[in-house]
């Protein structure tokens, strides 16, 4: 069965069809889905047969890989969220999740006792929904099994408006993570309430002057933009409002209708509002001295670098190259040749299903790959491209010719069309997004994908 939307959940073209061409495509819509992983979760299916960890890990750099931890929880889901995260659970099902999540670790540490990692990130959901203790268990539980120094590698926590509190700060604090994340979205009461998300917009701002108090290197802050009554003017407004507390980012996120979430009931197309918005915020934070790193982030200038971008004396992470271990039902991990994570769902009652199924896994099972993406040479190719035209610094030829003794111009006829169109520049030995493929990276993303991919994606049964 597939997808219950007139456009495919990750392809995002009417009926699945892609584009023959550039030209065809730019005739389109800029926003056919969230471009920030290839393969998609959609395109995972069952493995021919359980693989130890050991096994897929056995060719593998261990010595910078990045750690995410998936905490599948919030108080609140919002009218625009497909994330995997269950709202409002019971009172014991932390406790539980976070014990299964202890025998995951020694499972997987079991079989990768020598990973080191040059970044980690806890996200979700929502970990800052965890009580003080259980949040310090997590970071506990990770260094009884590796040999973690969280202050001394570059660290992500998501949190949000109605969790931050002192006390849930002061272990992320005390625990060295260098970027609080915080999705704020809007500073106006409408367009909270057109969001379908029931949050004063007092609580942010308290929330944002918590953080504040606090010794944390990066604040990143998200803002929406496409939402119902919004202009380029009041995304803007909204973006000085956050520029107050002077954040080190700013993630300026497109909102999506998606299948199975409380706003993907609406039909409208709001192609050219989007955009407007887009632009404006760019410019408006360019001017401001931001420098934009993708479609969706910018960075103040001097600010800490982190995850990838780490400065010297810091371990290298490059996503491409890198792999990850991710713990938690909902994270996904990654090799070179292997995706795999536990089964995906948007709405609640499948969320609810798997969330229940992981925490009841016999603990052996928790240190094999039972569901994922197998990435044959082609994949990886295309993985590696599509991976780095998401970023502004785009493809390095050099680094895709010394991974792969070949060159991208050739696996990719696509390039020269992107070039022809000027969604892509040329700089050196490099192809870099224009402004405009920036603004287009939702749409080349998709456009990338394998035939392949995008079958599996589309005969994914969304539930």
């Amino acid at each position: 069965m597939s997808a219950p939307s007139a456009r495919n959940e990750v392809s995002g073209y009417a009926g699945d069809r892609r584009p023959a061409s550039v030209a065809e495509l730019v005739e389109g819509s800029p926003f056919i889905g969230y471009g920030y992983a290839y393969p998609h979760k959609t395109a995972y299916r069952l493995l021919p047969r359980p693989r130890s960890l050991a096994e897929v890990w056995a060719g593998e750099d261990r010595s910078r890989a990045s750690l995410y931890v998936h905490v599948p929880f919030c108080a609140v889901r919002c009218g625009f969220c497909n994330l995997f995260t269950q709202k409002h659970p019971p009172a014991e099902l932390p406790g539980r999740w976070l014990d299964t999540l202890s025998a995951q670790i020694d499972a997987v540490a079991d079989a990768i006792p020598d990973a080191r990692f040059a970044r980690w990130a806890i996200g979700g959901g929502t970990p800052t929904l965890l009580e003080p203790a259980a949040l310090e268990r997590v970071f506990a539980e990770l260094e009884r099994r590796w040999p973690i120094d969280f202050a001394a590698t570059p660290g992500s926590v998501e949190t949000s408006p109605e969790t931050v509190t002192d006390e849930r700060l002061a272990v992320l604090e005390a625990r060295g993570t260098e970027r609080i994340s915080i999705g704020i979205q809007s500073f106006f009461a409408e367009e909270l309430r057109a969001l379908g998300r029931p949050q004063a917009v007092s609580l942010g701002e308290q929330a944002l002057d918590r953080i504040r108090a606090r010794r944390f290197p990066v604040l990143n802050i998200d803002l929406i933009y496409g939402i119902a009554g919004q202009t380029p003017a009041s995304f803007t407004a909204a973006i000085d409002r956050a520029l107050a507390w002077a954040p080190e980012q700013l993630y300026l996120y497109p909102l999506y209708q998606r299948p199975l979430t409380g706003l993907g009931r609406r039909e409208r197309s709001w192609d050219d509002q989007r955009l407007a918005c887009l632009r404006a915020g760019r410019d408006h934070l360019r001017a401001r001295g931001y420098v934009q790193v993708s479609m969706r982030m910018f960075r103040k200038p001097g600010a800490a670098e982190t995850g990838a971008e780490a400065g010297a004396g810091k371990p290298d992470y490059c996503c491409q190259a890198d792999g990850m271990i991710g713990l938690g039902v909902g994270a996904r991990s990654y090799t070179r040749a292997l995706h795999y994570s536990e089964d995906w769902a948007v709405g609640s009652a499948g969320i609810r299903e798997i969330i229940g199924a992981w925490i009841d896994r016999p603990p052996a099972s928790l240190g094999e790959a039972r569901y994922g993406f197998e990435l044959d040479a082609d994949e990886q190719r295309r993985r590696w491209l599509i991976q780095s035209l998401l970023q502004s610094e785009g493809l390095a030829l050099a680094d895709y010719r010394e991974r792969f003794a070949s060159e991208a111009t050739s696996d990719f006829a696509e390039l020269g069309e992107l070039l022809d169109h000027g969604l892509l520049e040329r700089a050196a030995d490099r192809l870099i997004p224009s402004d405009r493929g920036l603004e287009w990276a939702d749409a080349i993303a998709p456009w990338l994908y394998s035939d392949s991919v995008r079958a599996a994606s589309r005969d994914f049964e969304l539930r």
